[in-house]
């Protein structure tokens, strides 16, 4: 049944196909000359196989997953450098009419606070967010089609971007909502969204029935067809992610390489944007429950894996992680973090009460953004707040071609620090821009093209006149 230029969920995502690789690679696990053969090809950074991943996961010889990290390390330094994009989610409604089990937005929760902003509160939002320095939002919302119809959210979309308060400017939205139609897909991309988001939750498609079991998201087929949908309707970039801890880890991370693979085979591209994020507590829901949870090591090695696997795409991990987590995983392929994040409804201009609770999850990393920008450059990281591919119309296929073929650092390396010079000069605290601005010149040397290198510094030395917004 298995085949990835089909457009048919139980084809792409072919239960069998996954349960014949798990007993693949638990039958080749310790089998050095396959995994030396595997090892060899992914040192080629142009990603490798579901099946050859998952070898790599289930290898449990210390020197071999030592090389596994190495390797993860290369590649992230190789695509993406030493910069960590930065963004924020903003939640808008959690009004639902699902019935998740994991998730306290669920219809039948009757005491978690429901809300949902008016366009004047998100104006104010925005504007706490761009207060605090942030270019780039991930919009949330429940599924509720009266409260939460898609004009209520391309018209939140458009207060979002009509927002400009002293030097602040929300730059890039992307978008993390329910499955919907080609035809919303389409309102979207008309929009300017940069990438729409939609977590798969998980694969397996017996689970995901029952974890899903009222509501129009019980839907697997649907749910699971909706990135073709999007790119149908003209979005180019696409963003997909499990929750793990609702099924076994070994076969969610074959599932979401099956889902990448599947896209590059049908559209020529594969996700913009994987995250992982791992399931936590949340009113409502204890995350015991589940009996998938997975350690903090085998996190790592996940990360480090599908870092291997897919080489060009960016990897992102939130707030519901510890500060000691997130640096582990940074080192080994993740290029984005959120800061400073909230994660209920108009949190960022007051937070709320904890009896008055409409958060969608715990946060574990609690520090504010300057904190975390602080933090990365302190580990050697450039925090980018960069949007310049998606304004210039780098997206899609077209991005692509320059991340595989390692160009884009031209642009994004640059772009990063004129974005970091902005940030420094508008909203950092002390301890940022004493770190900054040597970070800043340190990396400028790093340039190789002397034309780049060059317009990069007149254009840092424009931000500290008062100039804003350059970009390659």
């Amino acid at each position: 049944m298995y085949n990835p230029k089909s457009m048919r969920a139980e084809e792409f995502i072919c239960h069998e196909e996954i349960e014949d690789v798990l007993a693949y690679a638990k039958e080749h696990r310790e089998d050095r000359a396959l995994i030396e053969e595997i090892l060899k090809k992914a040192e080629e950074m142009k990603g490798i196989s579901y099946r050859e991943a998952a070898v790599l996961l289930d290898c449990p010889i210390p020197e071999i997953n030592e090389r596994i990290n190495l390797l993860a390390k290369r590649i992230k330094q190789e695509f993406y450098g030493n910069r960590i994009v930065m963004f924020a989610p903003l939640y808008l409604s959690n009004y639902c009419v699902n019935g998740c089990v994991y998730c306290p937005y669920h219809a039948k929760n009757g005491h978690i606070s429901r809300k949902k902003l008016t366009q004047e509160e998100i104006r104010n939002e925005v504007i706490a967010l761009q207060d605090m320095g942030h270019k780039r939002l991930a919009i949330e919302s429940g599924e509720d089609p009266v409260n939460n119809p898609i004009e209520y959210i391309l018209e939140s979309i458009d207060t979002i971007y009509n927002v400009h308060h002293k030097n602040g400017d929300i730059r890039r939205v992307n978008v993390n909502i329910a499955a919907t139609t080609v035809e919303n897909y389409k309102k979207l991309k008309d929009a300017g969204i940069g990438t729409y988001i939609l977590f798969q939750e998980t694969y397996h498609k017996d689970s995901y029935e029952k974890l899903h079991p009222t509501g129009p998201k019980h839907d697997y087929a649907y749910h699971t067809e909706a990135m073709d949908r999007a790119m149908e309707g003209g979005i180019d970039d696409v963003g997909l992610g499990v929750l793990f801890g609702l099924e076994t880890y070994r076969y969610e991370m074959v599932g979401l390489l099956m889902h990448a693979e599947h896209l590059e085979a049908v559209h020529g591209v594969g996700p913009h944007t994987i995250s992982v994020p791992r399931i936590r507590h949340a009113d409502d829901i204890d995350p015991a429950a589940f009996d998938n949870s997975i350690d903090d090591d085998t996190f790592a090695k996940l990360v480090a894996v599908i870092r291997i696997a897919v080489p060009y795409t960016g990897m992102i991990v939130s707030t519901r992680e510890s500060k000691a987590t997130r640096k582990r995983v940074l080192e080994l392929g993740i290029s984005q973090i959120s800061g400073g994040s909230r994660t209920s409804v108009g949190g960022y201009v007051e937070e709320e009460p904890e009896e008055d609770n409409s958060a969608q999850f715990d946060v574990i990393d609690n520090r504010t953004l300057d904190e975390v920008v602080a933090w990365l450059m302190e580990l050697g990281y450039i925090p980018s707040f960069c949007t310049a591919c998606y304004r210039a119309g780098r997206t899609g296929d077209r991005f692509m071609s320059l991340l595989k073929n390692r160009q884009i650092i031209n642009c994004c390396h640059p772009n990063a620090l004129m974005t970091l010079q902005e940030y420094l000069m508008d909203y950092a605290g002390e301890k940022s821009r004493a770190l900054g601005g040597p970070l800043i010149q340190k990396e400028l040397e790093r340039i190789t093209n002397p034309a780049v290198k060059q317009k990069a510094k007149e254009n840092i030395e424009a931000i500290k006149s008062g100039q804003r917004d350059f970009r390659f």
